[in-house]
C-alpha cells in the first residue's frame, strides 16, 4: 500500500523568490530576466518592488540568455529564469558560448524542472537538462532537495562570481535539512548512515530515498542515504566512500538515466572503486500524467526504490 505523506510540503520556488528578494534588498546589482515567466518563476513580488530591475524579453529564450550575459558584463548579477526545458533546450548555444565559455556571472534558474509539468507532456518535461549542461566545464550545477537547501544555494550563487545553473521544481517536498544548514559546493550530504547499500538522490527524489531507507530498515537492510545536490562540482570522495563501504550504489533522480546525476556517479565509480550499481530515472520519453504518477510509473515510488535496492543486493 502506498505511503500517504502527511508532512507539510513546500514549493521550492517560494524559497527561491523569498531569498532572492531578501538578497536584492541588500544588493542593487541583482536583477532578473524572464521570458513571460514572472508567475511561474514566482517573481511577482520582485517586480512590484523593483520593476526597473526585471527584464521581460518575451518568449525568446536565446535572447533571454544573451541579455543575461550582457547584464553580467555590465557588472550586474542577473538571475535568468525560465522553464528548465526551454531554458536549456532552446538556448543551449547561448549558455555554452555567452555564459560558460565567456565566464559570465549569470545565474541560470531552470524552473519546473524534471516532470513538474507532467500533464503537459514530453514537450514540457525537462529530463535532459543535466545531460545538456553537465559537460560544460566551468558551469556550477545545483539541484536542491528542499526549501531550506534552495535558499542556501541561492545565497551561495548570489555571492559567487561563477556561472551557475540551479534546477528548481514546483513539486511539493518536505523540509529535510535543518534551518541552520550551510550549503557547500562540491559536497554531498549524508542524511542517513548505513553499510549495506547507498541510495544517492537529488532534488525531489531525496525524500523518497529517505522513506525507502526506513522501509529497508524494517527488513534489516541498512541503507545509506546521500543528498547529491552539487552535481558540478561533484563530491567524488563521498561517492568513492559509498562504493567502498557498501559495495552497492542505487542512484535516484528525476532525470533521464542517460547523462544525469547517476551517470556522473557511475563515471567516478568505474574509474576508482567499481561496485554493483543501478540507475533509477526515466529510461525514455515520459508519458503524460501527474508528476507523482510519472515518478511512480518508472519505479521511483518508495516501493519501487525498495524493490530496486533489494534486487541490487541479490
Amino acid at each position: 500500500m502506498p505511503i500517504m505523506d502527511t508532512r507539510e510540503l513546500h514549493d521550492c520556488r517560494n524559497a527561491f523568490a523569498e531569498t532572492l528578494e531578501a538578497l536584492a534588498d541588500q544588493d542593487a546589482n541583482i536583477v532578473t530576466v524572464v521570458n513571460d515567466s514572472i508567475g511561474s518563476s514566482k517573481l511577482g513580488g520582485f517586480r512590484s518592488k523593483w520593476p526597473q530591475r526585471l527584464v521581460n524579453v518575451g518568449i525568446a529564450e536565446q535572447t533571454l540568455v544573451g541579455v543575461g550575459a550582457g547584464l553580467a558584463n555590465a557588472g550586474m548579477i542577473p538571475f535568468v529564469c525560465a522553464a528548465s526545458c526551454f531554458l536549456t533546450g532552446r538556448a543551449l548555444e547561448q549558455i555554452k558560448a555567452d555564459v560558460v565559455y565567456s565566464n559570465a556571472n549569470v545565474k541560470l534558474c531552470g524552473m519546473s524542472s524534471g516532470v513538474a509539468y507532467g500533464e503537459l507532456g514530453p514537450t514540457h518535461h525537462s529530463i535532459e537538462d543535466l545531460a545538456w549542461t553537465r559537460p560544460l566545464a566551468g558551469l556550477d550545477i545545483f539541484v536542491p532537495a528542499d526549501d531550506v537547501e534552495t535558499a542556501a544555494i541561492i545565497r551561495h550563487v548570489a555571492t559567487n562570481d561563477r556561472p551557475a545553473f540551479v534546477r528548481l521544481s514546483r513539486m511539493g517536498v518536505p523540509s529535510l535539512l535543518p534551518e541552520d544548514y550551510q550549503f557547500e559546493p562540491g559536497k554531498a550530504v549524508t542524511l542517513r548512515e548505513g553499510n549495506d547499500i547507498s541510495l544517492l538522490a537529488c532534488g525531489v527524489t531525496v525524500c523518497r530515498a529517505l522513506d525507502a531507507a526506513e522501509r529497508l530498515a524494517e527488513q534489516g537492510i541498512r541503507a545509506r542515504v546521500v543528498n547529491v545536490s552539487s552535481i558540478s562540482p561533484l563530491d567524488q570522495q563521498t561517492i568513492i566512500d559509498c562504493a567502498r563501504d557498501t559495495g552497492h550504489i542505487l542512484t535516484i533522480e528525476e532525470h533521464s538515466v542517460r547523462g544525469g546525476m547517476g551517470s556522473a556517479v557511475a563515471e567516478v565509480v568505474v574509474e576508482n572503486t567499481p561496485c554493483r550499481m543501478k540507475l533509477l530515472g526515466f529510461p525514455e520519453f515520459a508519458p503524460t500524467g501527474s508528476p507523482e504518477w510519472l515518478l511512480d510509473h518508472v519505479g521511483m515510488s518508495v516501493e519501487g526504490i525498495v524493490d530496486a535496492a533489494q534486487a541490487l543486493l541479490k
